[in-house]
């Protein structure tokens, strides 16, 4: 017989760290799984092309937009024929590297713009329209 001494005390168990931080655990998957979800649709847009291309006119508003996400916006005036009226391809530039090459291009007159675009973008965080310039090269009158 044993005395109540030299029974071996067994201890309760412990809840394990699921069970003590499920509130937290709960908390962090509503916050982490939408930003997730978010960054990996915002990269695939951006990084796959649905069309590309070119456009030649004069740009006739270009301008640096937004409080956060700043982007540059702007219009490129299209003309087929003299006389006829112009069509307006508006465009984004998210390098500022490319949009000083812009800046200097406007004042020689015609450009070429080269683009692509990206459809899907989930916020115009990253540009308000669907056109990226990638771009440019000024064309002589």
């Amino acid at each position: 017989m044993t005395s109540p001494e030299t029974v071996p005390h067994v201890a309760a168990p412990t809840p394990g760290f699921a069970r003590r931080n499920w509130g937290k655990l709960t908390l962090m998957a509503l916050v982490a799984v939408p930003a997730l979800l978010f960054t990996i649709w915002a990269g695939v847009t951006l990084t796959y092309t649905y069309s590309s291309g070119q456009r030649v006119g004069f740009v006739q508003k270009f301008s640096r937009k937004g409080w956060i996400c700043n982007t540059w916006e702007g219009e490129l005036a299209m003309v087929n024929l003299p006389g006829s009226l112009a069509q307006i391809f508006v465009f984004s530039v998210r390098s500022d590297s490319i949009a000083h090459a812009i800046n200097d291009a406007m004042a020689k007159g015609r450009l070429e713009l080269q683009y692509e675009e990206h459809r899907g973008v989930p916020t115009s965080c990253f540009g308000e329209t669907n056109y990226y310039v990638t771009g440019v090269r000024s064309i002589p009158n």
